[in-house]
């Protein structure tokens, strides 16, 4: 099976952010996105809007940027969607949207499925699993130039999984419950056929070997739904990276995609210099996808193949000052160094908690707080805002 690989300029950006609608009263989700659908399509000349879509349950829209080559137009795209979709979610003005890895309280058999012959598909496959996927997460693709560096770059790019998924992790709640996991949505979605971490392999030729294989025994259609953690993406030709949870923030989004387009370039880079890319072996990688989603930012992950281990947040700080020059050179140096905020004031999924606790266990309030941050941001530490007051 030949697979084309899409020429893309090289480390241009796109995103996609996946938005969750709830009600307003009760914080439940609310299956409301083909009624705001409807009036986006309707304000587009009545043809679809060509960015924002919907998605596997009618309680989600997805927004998803046009290609850019900085990371702040990107989010500046994505930015001017939600101002489109929250203007319809005020004038219907029973609901709010968040954005997280999960929800924290709302049931799967309370969710309804888009009506799409793919999504009917999948749920017919994957039952339970499949009806489990209450899930929200951000897609940051970055061009590559040459398609032979697609998977000696995914496949550098898997060190660095756990630092993302720790960044972005903001799935600590599964139905009501407080699950012990930073991220809980990184091992459901693992339980799909083609989903979680990618196989090795060694060159394109065996990436359209591996997809020839699953299409002829039926498991899929095409490549698009290889839904690995990190995959290729033909259709662009770029690397996507989808370990990530949803996020509040389109602080924290930018934060996130300066990261991956910078970790994207500085790979490209070396392959161009002649280097073989350092790569875990695949028991590390899974190991520390673990860690990560149990630990958060507290995780202790595994650096190298001898076996080296360090805390993610400290890290990630090192990494940071190592790819200064890069986000440098690709505009995005503020972006990226807005990760350290994150550092300072917690994940998501460490703000989650603090509220929980603070209500005394009222998931309400965590959804509340989720669509706050949406709405305004994330607010400062206590302490940093009472001695600025």
């Amino acid at each position: 099976m030949h697979i084309e690989f899409a020429r893309s300029a090289r480390s241009t950006v796109g995103i996609e952010w996946e938005i969750a609608i709830v009600d307003r009263a009760t914080g439940e989700l609310a299956s409301v996105a083909d009624r705001v659908l409807e009036v986006l399509d309707a304000r587009s000349d009545g043809e679809h809007h060509p960015w924002i879509t919907s998605e596997l349950l009618t309680n989600t829209v997805e927004l998803v940027s046009d290609v850019h080559e900085r990371v702040a137009d990107a989010v500046a795209d994505l930015e001017g969607q939600l101002a489109e979709v929250r203007a319809v979610i005020d004038e219907l003005g029973e609901y709010e949207l968040v954005c997280s890895g999960s929800h924290p309280f709302s049931q799967w058999y309370d969710q309804h499925l888009t009506d799409k012959p793919r999504y009917h598909k999948l749920i017919d496959r994957t039952r339970w699993w499949g009806r489990n996927m209450m899930i929200w997460g951000i897609h940051v693709h970055v061009g590559i130039d040459e398609r032979d560096k697609a998977l000696p770059i995914l496949d550098g790019l898997l060190a660095y999984l756990p630092h993302l998924q720790a960044l972005s992790a903001s799935s600590p709640f599964w139905a009501g419950v407080e699950t012990g996991y930073a991220s809980n949505r990184a091992l459901m979605f693992q339980q799909l056929p083609t989903a979680g971490l990618p196989f090795p392999l060694a060159d394109w030729a065996s990436y359209e070997r591996y997809v020839d294989d699953l299409v002829r025994t039926g498991v899929i259609e095409d490549h698009t739904e290889v839904r690995w953690d990190i995959r290729p993406s033909p259709r662009w030709g770029t690397v996507e990276v989808r370990v990530c949870d949803g996020v509040s923030t389109a602080g924290e989004i930018a934060a996130i995609a300066a990261l991956v387009q910078c970790l994207v370039e500085w790979m490209s880079t070396r392959l161009d210099e002649g280097e073989t890319l350092p790569v875990l072996q695949p028991w590390y990688v899974r190991e520390n996808k673990w860690r990560a989603a149990r630990y958060g930012m507290d995780a202790e992950i595994i650096t190298d193949v001898a076996g080296t281990e360090r805390l993610v947040s400290d890290d990630l700080r090192d990494l940071l000052t190592m790819l200064v020059p890069v986000a440098d050179r690709l505009g995005c140096a503020a972006e990226l160094q807005s990760v350290r905020e994150t550092l300072d004031r917690g994940a998501s999924y460490q703000r989650q908690l603090r509220v929980a606790e603070a209500s005394g266990g009222d998931l309400t309030a965590v959804v509340a707080h989720l669509a706050r941050e949406l709405r305004n941001g994330v607010s400062p530490p206590r302490d940093a805002a009472a001695s600025a007051s």
